[in-house]
């Protein structure tokens, strides 16, 4: 059954705070103001050896205003919830604006120009509740806090696990946004990120560690008594992985082909696709976190990203997504579309600035601050790599290999500042031989730059190896700012890739 907003969310007098600030920036001239008021509730457990190793509950809770005056941007906030309050933080923003446009006036070109939004349909009185079953904030501490000694519990009772580091973070976030143009709204999401790792130390002194692959996502408790995640087989295996893991050989470097689990491949999205199609990055607007793009504006509709077998959206809309929303900051509503189709570039993450500035009808709301204390940014979307409609199992995959690695889970990785020449590694690494795996190997990361690395993708799984993957810590933007985002994807197999042994490349 769909939940309700918070009664006590409902409560405080965001729309009474709404008006006064937006009369304010009306009657100092405002050609546009957006007012949001958000609570953000996040909390942590964590667990040693099954012991507690510390906890926190935080929420953070205030407005801010955004205008646009004399074609420049303007932004304050605040946590005084009274009308006199709000009408003051109006004005702030409407004096910084002011400010600015002097800024601007006087760089001329170099200042980027006067900030005109793309149109939006008015939305008024809309509610959206994301989809979950439990709240996680109903549910005793005791309760988180028994389940993830449990699960360690299980862990360190198998031969060869030394330690068992286990953690959960639960956010649960409300938002009320309203415009000058007539749109408000009202919306509430949950999202969690449980994690288990296991770490095992040789009599030698050698150690290694393995990672629960259950990815954080947009769900409630449920998520952690069976519902879209099976713990129990996951934690009874990861012992025995962990021991093969221990006696595995190092890498042979060379070229391979590969099979890349979805627990491995979302990572790859995020940083060479999800990054990449970020239209203030690609225009060179974000260039100080995590530098721009190789995938420029001027390439639209002609970039090559990989092969024919490439499609992947941008996505709002999707059910658990961690970026899943009903209306983003700036009053658009979520929805779906292509980044690239039959393996070229074919669209790019807007908000409302860069898709008037680009020639864009429509922005598809991809604007999100982490906090009521920071300003909206261009974020991503869930962005995927969508499945092959009849396309084979990951056995299959891995069955058309003669000689080969399969990759599973995520780990370290490293990109350049035009989101082009890359490496990552992983969790776990099984070796090929004649379409069967042959035991795992240690010491691999691929490297290739990601126009070849997409490229060489030949054949992309089925729905039934599709995953939603995903992060809680996307960072952009200075001050910096965090937020939440899923890439799902199928099991994928690449020929040719190139494998470094991280030993060897490390001088050991």
């Amino acid at each position: 059954m769909p939940h309700e907003v918070d009664q006590s969310f409902l409560a405080l007098p965001t729309r009474a705070l709404a008006d006064a600030a937006l009369a304010r920036a009306r009657a100092l001239g405002a050609d546009h103001a957006d007012f949001r008021l958000e609570r953000v509730r996040t909390a942590e457990w964590r667990l040693r050896d099954a012991r507690p190793a510390g906890s926190s509950d935080t929420t953070d809770l205030g407005y801010a205003v955004r205008v646009v005056h004399g074609g420049a941007w303007g932004f304050a906030s605040g946590v005084d919830l009274t009308m006199d309050a709000a009408a003051r933080v109006a004005a702030q923003a409407v004096a910084m604006a002011k400010l600015s446009a002097k800024v601007i006036a006087a760089a001329g070109s170099a200042g980027g120009g006067r900030v005109e939004l793309a149109e939006e349909p008015v939305h008024a009185d809309q509610v959206w509740v994301s989809s979950y079953e439990i709240d996680p904030f109903t549910v005793p501490d005791a309760d988180k806090t028994a389940l993830l000694a449990d699960w360690s519990a299980r862990l360190l009772a198998a031969d060869g696990v030394t330690h068992a580091d286990a953690g959960l973070m639960t956010v649960h976030e409300n938002k009320f946004y309203a415009d000058t143009a007539g749109t408000t709204t009202t919306q509430q999401r949950v999202r969690l990120h449980p994690a288990l790792t296991a770490t095992s130390i040789g009599d030698d002194g050698a150690f290694d560690s393995m990672r629960t692959l259950a990815p954080p996502a947009g769900r409630g408790w449920e998520y952690l008594t069976g519902t879209g995640w099976d713990w129990d087989s996951e934690l009874a295996r990861i012992p025995e992985l962990l021991a093969e893991k221990m006696r595995a050989p190092s890498v042979e470097a060379g070229s391979y082909d590969l099979v890349v689990d979805p627990s491995n491949l979302w990572l790859t999205i995020h940083e060479s696709i999800g990054h990449a199609t970020e239209l203030d990055r690609a225009l060179g607007y974000e260039a100080a976190y995590a530098g721009t793009s190789f995938a420029t504006f001027d390439k639209l509709g002609s970039l090559t990203y990989g092969s024919q077998q490439m499609n992947v959206t941008g996505d709002r809309t999707v059910e658990h997504g961690l970026s899943t929303i009903g209306f983003d900051d700036e009053g658009v509503a979520g929805q779906s579309w292509d980044l690239v189709k039959d393996g070229v570039l074919v669209g790019y993450q807007l908000d409302r600035r860069i898709a008037r500035l680009t020639g864009f009808e429509r922005s598809n709301g991809c604007a999100y601050a982490d906090s009521p204390g920071h300003v909206p940014v261009q974020r991503m979307a869930n962005v995927s790599l969508q499945p092959a409609p009849d396309g084979p199992s990951t056995e299959e995959l891995i069955g058309g290999v003669e000689r080969g690695i399969y990759v599973v889970g995520d780990r370290s990785w490293s990109i350049d500042m035009q989101r082009y020449n890359f490496q990552f590694t992983g969790q776990r690494f099984f070796r090929i031989e004649n379409g069967r795996l042959a035991g795992q190997l240690k010491d691999v990361a691929y490297q290739a730059t990601t126009t070849d690395f997409w490229g060489s993708m030949e054949t992309v799984g089925g729905p039934q190896t599709y995953v939603l993957g995903g992060a809680f810590n996307c960072g952009k933007a200075q001050p910096g700012q965090v937020a939440a985002v899923s890439h799902g994807c199928p099991s994928a197999l690449f020929r040719g890739v190139s494998i470094l042994n991280t030993t060897q490349e490390a001088g050991r």
